[in-house]
């Protein structure tokens, strides 16, 4: 009887065994798991694929398959959101990028704007290929968000009303107060568009400039005196400018809003 050899180096047979039992990030304990090691033994097997070129770290204990076709490529993942959890969480996906993702704008970015927990020194970082533009967000506030599945990776994205209210409480993180106004507009015309929940996003946000951007426009936009009341009842102290980024000299007294001349209407926005 003829023994039937595999023609698959043993090594290769390893690393398929990891990669079946893993997701889109490999990580020490799946080759824990599939391969029945010691967490030592398992990360020093990744560490060594990694300096073969089949893995390239990603993060702390944490490696990216690289295809045969990428081995040379600074871009190993087709879907870089993938990473987010190994890099950042907790976080989710928040701002124009989840404007992006929940319609609100045709606009496309170059940057993933992620929400995080941790401590970052930089607000942009560069990894295997894309630009991440980070922005500090305790775990106690990360809610109204979303799980969703990219490839085989759970990813937390802001629902569609807190991408509103975070592109209020910053602007630079919406793409500027103009497209800000533009998504928030794309919102009002959604059928989900829901004002109590907004109301309650911003009171569990904290931040009084939102509630002063979002009467403001929600007057730009002619919506009904009740929800400006609601706006207004919730003032805060102290004057904010639309868009810190721009230079805005007229203040809109009933908003505690400082804006742009473009942007103000009559002698009552003084």
């Amino acid at each position: 009887m003829i023994k039937k050899v595999s023609k698959v180096p043993a090594g290769r047979e390893r690393l398929s065994q990891v990669l079946q039992h893993a997701g889109d990030i490999v990580r020490i304990e799946d080759a824990e798991k599939a391969l029945q090691l010691q967490r030592l033994d398992a990360s020093k097997l990744l560490a060594r694929w990694a300096g073969q070129g089949w893995l390239r770290r990603v993060g702390a204990g944490a490696y990216a398959p690289v295809p045969l076709d990428s081995l040379q490529s600074e871009q190993v993942l087709g879907d870089p959101w993938v990473l987010i959890p190994v890099l950042f969480a907790p976080a989710y996906v928040g701002g124009r990028t989840a404007a992006e993702y929940w319609d609100l704008t045709e606009q496309i970015f170059r940057d993933i704007v992620v929400y995080t927990a941790r401590a970052t020194r930089a607000k942009t970082q560069v990894r295997h290929g894309t630009i991440f533009t980070l922005k500090q967000c305790a775990e106690s506030q990360q809610f109204g968000t979303k799980i969703i599945w990219r490839e085989k990776t759970r990813v937390h994205v802001s629902d569609v009303h807190r991408t509103i209210i975070d592109m209020l409480a910053d602007p630079s993180v919406g793409g500027g107060i103009q497209h800000v106004e533009d998504c928030f507009g794309q919102y009002l015309k959604r059928p989900d568009a829901d004002w109590k929940l907004l109301l309650s996003y911003a009171t569990r946000l904290d931040n009084g400039a939102v509630f002063k951007r979002l009467g403001f426009l929600a007057e730009r936009k002619n919506l009904p005196a009740t929800v400006l009341d609601e706006c207004r009842k919730a003032l805060t102290k102290g004057n904010v400018k639309l868009d810190p980024s721009m230079q805005c000299p007229r203040l809109v007294t009933r908003w505690r809003l400082f804006v742009p001349d473009t942007w103000a209407r009559g002698r009552n926005d003084r």
